[in-house]
């Protein structure tokens, strides 16, 4: 019997339509076989997440409903072996250290993030290989 190999998948949780859409269009042009899906708030990442059973989560704080850092600790309780990457435009130590405590693996400032960091990121969660965040 042949067993299937999985896909390397992402999930984009982020309610700005514009953001979400250029960061799909970035990893889609840094890795063209992985499977990406998105949602826009809480509800929609969980009902995604049951299906996708996404390999690695960008996650914005500020979402309608829940916010960000509740929703990453609520899908690290249900599902520790996804990644989770905060995204934010909030550059402040006290949410690094939320970020950290709520189990991400990452916190990034939505400027900050260019094609090298996207590169990084991905390719060593996608090749299980050390991942050196940039959180302090």
């Amino acid at each position: 019997m042949v067993e299937a190999v999985k896909c390397f998948s992402a999930l984009l949780v982020e309610d700005n339509d514009l953001y979400r859409n250029q960061l799909r269009e970035r990893i889609e042009r840094l890795f063209p076989s992985i499977i990406i899906e998105e949602a826009c708030d809480g509800l929609q990442a969980f009902q995604k997440i049951e299906g996708l059973q996404p390999d690695l989560i960008f996650m914005d704080i500020h979402l309608p409903g829940e916010n960000g850092l509740k929703l990453t600790a609520r899908i690290k309780a249900a599902y520790p072996a996804v990644s989770i990457v905060i995204l934010t435009s909030y550059d402040m130590p006290e949410y690094q250290e939320a970020a950290l405590q709520h189990g991400a693996c990452d916190f990034i400032p939505k400027d900050a993030l260019g094609y090298d960091r996207i590169e990084k990121l991905v390719g060593s969660i996608k090749n299980k290989e050390p991942y050196s965040p940039a959180l302090s």
